[in-house]
C-alpha cells in the first residue's frame, strides 16, 4: 500500500548501502514497495538479486538495481556515484546503513582494529584502502558528500540523507567489545547534526536524519562475536528484539513526512530492552 507523504518520491532514486541483508535488504524492499528506484550496494550481490526479483515477481511498483560496491574503498564509492550519475542522473535519497563492528577492547585492543573503526587509509585523494569498520564512519561520509552533491548539481532542493545510527551513538554499554564500536557511533550522532547544520548554510532544503535502534536481530552479534556462535545467538534469546522491518518503517516514517519538518533522531529500542 502507498503511504500518505510518498507520493512525491515515486520514480526517484534512493541509495541504500549494506543492502545485501538484516536492515538494509528491509529498507530497499520499503523502499521499492513505494515506487522508488532504488540502487542497493554491498561488497556481493548475490542475496541483492534475489530480493530484486522477489520483488518484482511481487508487483511492487519501484525497482531495485543491485550494485556492487566495496564501501571500504573509496574508489568504488566515487565509481558507484559515477554510474548512478551516468545511468540514472542521480541520487535523491541517501540512506548511509552499511555498519560493522571489531571485538576491540579499550585496554587491550589490536591498533589495526582500532584504526580499522575510524582511521582514513591511502585512498584515491592520498590512494586508497578504508579498511574493515571504516565504513561507520568515513564511507558514511563519503556516501553524504558525493550524495550532497549529487543532488546539488541538479537543483534537487528536497532531497534526503538518513544515517542509520544506533544506540550505541547515545549511551556507552557496560560491554567492553563494543566500546570502540559506540564511539564510531557517537560520531555518526555528531556528523548527523553538523550535517544537518551545513546544509542549513547552504541555505539548501535538504534533510539530515539520524536513526538510532537499539537490539535488532540480524546477523550482527555473529559478526561481532564470530569467535564465539552460541554468545552471538544468545544476544537474541533473551528479549523480543527489533525487526529490521520496524527500522525500514521508521525510514518510511521519516521520507513521509512533509518538505518543511525536520525530523533530526529516531531512537528506538526493544520494549524489553533495559539499556
Amino acid at each position: 500500500m502507498a503511504r500518505a507523504g510518498m507520493e512525491r518520491w515515486r520514480d526517484r532514486l534512493a541509495l541504500v548501502t549494506g543492502a545485501s541483508g538484516g536492515i538494509g535488504a528491509a529498507v530497499a524492499r520499503a523502499l521499492v514497495q513505494q515506487g522508488l528506484k532504488v540502487v542497493g550496494c554491498a561488497r556481493t550481490v548475490g542475496s541483492i538479486e534475489e530480493l530484486a526479483a522477489e520483488c518484482k515477481s511481487a508487483g511492487y511498483p519501484g525497482t531495485l538495481i543491485p550494485y556492487r560496491c566495496d564501501l571500504s574503498n573509496e574508489e568504488d564509492i566515487l565509481s558507484m556515484f559515477s554510474a548512478v550519475r551516468s545511468q540514472h542522473h542521480g541520487v535523491d535519497i541517501c540512506i548511509n546503513n552499511a555498519g560493522m563492528a571489531r571485538p576491540d577492547t579499550l585496554l587491550s585492543g589490536s591498533t589495526s582494529g582500532w584504526k580499522d573503526m575510524f582511521n582514513l587509509g591511502p585512498s584515491r585523494r592520498h590512494s586508497i584502502a578504508l579498511p574493515g569498520p571504516q565504513v561507520n564512519v568515513l564511507a558514511l561520509s563519503i556516501c553524504t558528500r558525493e550524495a550532497y552533491q549529487s543532488m546539488k548539481e541538479r537543483n534537487v532542493d528536497d532531497g534526503h540523507i538518513i544515517n542509520i545510527n544506533s544506540m550505541c551513538g547515545h549511551r556507552v554499554p557496560p560491554q567492553s567489545v563494543i566500546h570502540f564500536y559506540s564511539a564510531t557511533k557517537y560520531a555518526v550522532t555528531a556528523l548527523t547534526e553538523g550535517l544537518r547544520q551545513e546544509l542549513l548554510e547552504a541555505q539548501t532544503h535538504i534533510r539530515a536524519t539520524c536513526i538510532s535502534p537499539g537490539l535488532v536481530e540480524t546477523r550482527f552479534a555473529f559478526k561481532l562475536h564470530d569467535k564465539d556462535p552460541e554468545r552471538a545467538a544468545a544476544t537474541y534469546e533473551d528479549i523480543k528484539c527489533l525487526r529490521p522491518e520496524d527500522v525500514a518503517e521508521a525510514v518510511i516514517y521519516v521520507l513521509s513526512t512533509p518538505p518543511h519538518v525536520q525530523v533530526g533522531d529516531i531512537q528506538m529500542r526493544p520494549t524489553e530492552q533495559v539499556t
